[in-house]
Order: structure tokens, then sequence, then C-alpha cells
């Protein structure tokens, strides 16, 4: 899937597989992968400055914890993260009900 389709789209991808539980960015792509069938496959590049971008704003907190011998950064949803996510949960239903009005499906 081309990135431009996803734009827009990125934090509540992401927020949603954090709100499953605490995860580091490889896991995060990985899920993202296995839950899009393949199709959402976004490489490290776009992922961490997002996932940057959301800690920033409050809505995904992380801390360093060892894994297999090394560091690694896990992620958590915030509460604010998880008003935004339900926000932008509400948007994406708008949006798809008023596409499939303008396709002529039903959804």
């Amino acid at each position: 899937m081309k990135g431009d389709v996803l734009k827009g789209h990125l934090d509540m991808l992401l927020l949603t597989v954090v709100a499953n539980g605490a995860s580091y960015g490889y896991a995060i792509i990985e899920e993202l992968r296995r839950r899009s069938d393949g199709s959402i496959d976004l490489p490290e590049g776009t992922i961490y400055p997002a996932l940057h971008r959301l800690e920033r704003l409050g809505a995904l907190k992380s801390r360093w914890v060892m894994a297999t011998g090394r560091p690694r950064r896990d992620y958590a949803v915030t509460l604010t993260g998880r008003r935004l996510l339900a926000s932008h949960r509400r948007e994406w239903r708008a949006f798809t009900d008023a596409v499939a009005g303008v396709l002529g499906t039903s959804r």
C-alpha cells in the first residue's frame, strides 16, 4: 500500500496496535504487516518519527527495557492516547460512511 494512502491515518494505526499492549518499534511494524496481510509494510524511518511525535503529544509513553540482552524502547498508550484514538475512530467511521454513500455501497 502506498504511503500517501496512509497519510493522515498513521497515528490511528499506531495507537490501535499499541493500545493492545506495550510494544517496541519493530514489533509494531510486524503487527501492522500481520494485521494487514502484508499490505501495510512501513519502514522504520516512517514509524519511529511518528512514535516519537505521538510521545511528544502525550499520546504514548515509553520506557527502556532489556530484551534478549539489548535495550529496547517499549511504547504504551496513555489516557490522552486512548482519547485521541477514540476521536480518530469516530472520524474514520464518518469518513468511510461518507465514501460508501458517494460510491453507492452500503456498509
